[in-house]
């Protein structure tokens, strides 16, 4: 049985290395769950696999404290090895029907995507959620183009598996995205970038509830 529902997505907490401060990405998991985050993506694009994997190790056991979902970043590998619930990929990474043979029907698979097209093939293929984007500008993904409102609307309604909208969200432009059928929120920057965690991920699920 998946540990996994569309609530899951409502705040969506992606980590980056970028702000730790002295601090680790393990602390600050740790606070943003304290705060409300309802599902964790851990992202390492600069660590090797043998630190990546024990570090996705010791964050499953935070998250399992408070039931909420560890996705891997592209790594089906890692999630593999580390015991997560499930792995994100993107178009360029693992197709969603490798990714199940590897995985097995209990994990969770989530997909990005851009276009109706791309979104119903990732459907199709066995994708459990969406991640769709950037919705705003970012600062995290140099190369990430913003959709457009009615893009993201038309992705909902032609998915039947749930939508999480990525890309450049904080507190003052969420509540932009209500009424476009999403189920949540993936955040980075707005979460881990500030200096008390906590509290942002509090107000961000605030606001997520009004979406």
């Amino acid at each position: 049985m998946k540990n996994f529902s569309r609530e899951n997505l409502l705040l969506y907490a992606v980590t980056d290395r970028t702000w730790l401060n002295g601090s680790t990405v393990e602390c600050q998991v740790e606070e943003a769950l304290k705060g409300g985050a309802t599902c964790i993506q851990l992202r390492e694009k600069t660590l090797d696999k043998g630190a990546f994997l024990e570090e996705a190790r010791r964050i499953k056991q935070i998250c399992e404290r408070y039931k909420a979902p560890l996705l891997i970043n592209d790594s089906v590998e890692i999630a593999l090895a580390a015991g997560a619930d499930g792995v994100h990929v993107g178009q360029k990474d693992m197709l969603p029907v490798k990714v199940r043979e590897i995985l097995g029907e209990d994990k969770i698979i989530g997909v990005s995507a851009r276009t109706v097209e791309q979104a119903l093939r990732a459907e199709a293929e066995g994708a459990d959620y969406l991640g769709v984007g950037a919705v705003f500008g970012t600062s995290t993904k140099a190369d990430a183009q913003a959709i457009s409102r009615e893009t993201l609307q038309d992705i909902c309604r032609a998915v039947r598996i749930p939508v999480v909208a990525i890309g450049g969200i904080h507190e003052k432009n969420i509540t932009k995205l209500a009424g476009t059928g999403i189920a949540g929120v993936a955040v980075v920057s707005a979460i881990f970038a500030s200096d008390d965690i906590k509290e942002a991920c509090k107000r961000l699920r605030e606001l997520a509830w009004k979406l």
